[in-house]
């Protein structure tokens, strides 16, 4: 018999995740590591806004057209 790999439960939710569902579950972790900074609310805010334009935009976008 084979013995069982193990994997931590970390890598396995992070797995099962779509890669959405990751980027919003890192941007909420990142916001918790920031609650008690002396970063105010508003630029943690501006810098979750900026990774998701990025991140989302390009898809947004409709193609040129072909003229």
């Amino acid at each position: 018999m084979k013995a069982a790999k193990k994997i931590s439960p970390e890598d396995y939710i992070l797995s099962v995740l779509s890669p959405r569902e990751r980027l919003e579950a890192a941007l909420n972790m990142a916001r918790e590591a920031f609650k008690n900074s002396t970063l105010k609310p508003v630029d943690v805010q501006a810098a979750i806004k900026k990774v998701r334009k990025k991140a989302y935009g390009a898809s947004q976008k409709k193609p040129a057209s072909r003229r």
